[in-house]
C-alpha cells in the first residue's frame, strides 16, 4: 500500500478553511483539490471522497474546540468566569473583518432541510459541547440547574454566532448576554 505523500493535518486543516467559508455545498472538487494541493486521487485514496474530507474537518474542528474551552474552564477562577470569558472571546471574534461564524453551526444551518449524516454529526457535536458545558455548571451550581442552564447558554451562543453577521457592536452584544445570562459572574469577569 503507498503511502500518503502529504501532511494529513494539513490538508484537514486547509479543507476546514475552505468548507468553512464556503460550505459543504458551495465547495467544489475542484476548489477542494486547489485548497489543499492535492491531485483527486489522492484525496479519494485518503479520505473516500468531499463528504469523508469534509466529516474528518467537522471531527478536527470540534475535538479543537472542545480543548478550547477545556482549558478555559480550567484554568478559571469558576465555571461562571471561564463561560463568560469564552463568551467574551465569541464576542470579539464577531467583530473581525472577516467573521465566519461557528462551523459546527454554519454546517448545521446548510444542512438542515436534508438532514443528512454530516448535519447528524454536525449537531452530535454541538450536543457534546452542550454536555462539557452541562458538566462544568453541575459542579459550581448543582445537578438540578445545570442542564438548563447548559441549554439557555448554547441558545445564547448559537445567537451570539448568527447575530455577528449583523455587525453589532461588542458592547451591545455584551449587554443583550448579561441580560439574557444573569446568573453567570459579569462582574467578576470584567
Amino acid at each position: 500500500m503507498a503511502k500518503n505523500l502529504f501532511d494529513r493535518n494539513d490538508v484537514i486543516d486547509k479543507s476546514i478553511q475552505l468548507f468553512w467559508k464556503n460550505g459543504y455545498s458551495a465547495s467544489s472538487m475542484q476548489q477542494v483539490v486547489k485548497t489543499t494541493g492535492l491531485k483527486p486521487g489522492s484525496i479519494y485514496h485518503a479520505f473516500g471522497n468531499k463528504e469523508g474530507l469534509f466529516r474528518e474537518a467537522l471531527e478536527n474542528y470540534a475535538q479543537k474546540g472542545l480543548g478550547q474551552i477545556r482549558r478555559i474552564l480550567d484554568t478559571a477562577p469558576s465555571a461562571g468566569q471561564g463561560i463568560c470569558m469564552i463568551l467574551e472571546k465569541y464576542v470579539q471574534e464577531s467583530t473581525q473583518k472577516d467573521y465566519c461564524s461557528c462551523f459546527l453551526i454554519k454546517t448545521q444551518l446548510e444542512l438542515a432541510a436534508q438532514g443528512n449524516k454530516l448535519y447528524e454529526l454536525a449537531s452530535e457535536k454541538l450536543g457534546t459541547i452542550e454536555a462539557l458545558y452541562e458538566s462544568y455548571l453541575e459542579k459550581e451550581f448543582g445537578t438540578e440547574v445545570s442542564k438548563p442552564r447548559a441549554t439557555s447558554l448554547m441558545l445564547h451562543i448559537f445567537g451570539l454566532r448568527v447575530y455577528g453577521y449583523q455587525n453589532g457592536s461588542a458592547l451591545r452584544m455584551q449587554e443583550g448576554l448579561k441580560q439574557g445570562l444573569p446568573w453567570l459572574p459579569w462582574d467578576q469577569a470584567e
